[in-house]
């Protein structure tokens, strides 16, 4: 198996469940009357910390210095917040669209967008060998 597919699968198991447990979470705060761009910043902080350590270890076996590739994590997942609460104002608040939809939706778009992130910036292997432990 190649490595990139080897890394998808692995970062598609850690994803999925993480996504589906940030959606319940989503969903739950936003039933009790949570703003939804509100609930979706605590869900996203939730994911960086939940998802950081296991996609560095076990979906990418990065081996360089965490705090370089935490930063640069950081700064993806920053990008992606923007990218969400972008959406959520144009999807949601000037074009009426559910904030169930769209926040299902751009789950998927953003799981590219991080992966891309992740093994191309954030864990590059060449990153490993530059700033190793």
């Amino acid at each position: 198996m190649s490595s990139t597919l080897g890394q998808l699968i692995r970062y598609g198991i850690v994803g999925v469940l993480s996504n589906i447990l940030a959606y319940l979470i989503y969903l739950g705060i936003t039933a009790s009357g949570i703003e939804p761009k509100l609930a979706m910043s605590f869900v996203y902080l939730l994911g960086i910390i939940q998802t950081f350590f296991l996609n560095k270890t076990w979906s990418f076996h990065f081996d360089g210095s965490t705090a370089p590739a935490l930063i640069r994590y950081i700064v993806i997942y920053l990008l992606g917040y923007l990218i969400n609460i972008f959406a959520l104002f144009l999807l949601v608040d000037k074009l009426g669209f559910p904030h169930q939809w769209v926040m299902g939706g751009l789950i998927l778009f953003m799981a590219i967008f991080f992966f891309v992130g992740q093994k191309y910036w954030a864990f590059r292997p060449s990153l490993a060998h530059q700033t190793g432990d």
